[in-house]
């Protein structure tokens, strides 16, 4: 699978792959360079579920409704720890 088919993924193909690569790894019955392009590939799988994740963080809004009943949006922001 190349960057072009990646970039295809829906977020959860990317993350279910992803998972997959990591259980593989964790068992340690991959060859050496079989396991290089696998983490490769791990790392541009992690990068694109970042990036989903961010950019439906930036669609959401929040719905606000006064005390007077009139419903507004704002952008919504995770509050700090």
């Amino acid at each position: 699978m190349d960057i072009n088919e990646i970039k295809d993924l829906s977020f959860e193909e990317a993350l279910a792959q992803l998972e997959n690569i990591v259980r593989e790894l964790e068992s340690g019955r991959i060859k050496l360079d079989d396991a290089v392009n696998a983490y490769e590939k791990a790392v541009t799988l992690k990068q694109l579920c970042e990036n989903k994740l961010q950019n439906a963080q930036l669609k959401i809004e929040k719905i606000e409704i006064s005390p007077q009943g009139s419903v507004s949006t704002s952008e919504f922001t995770i509050p700090e720890a």
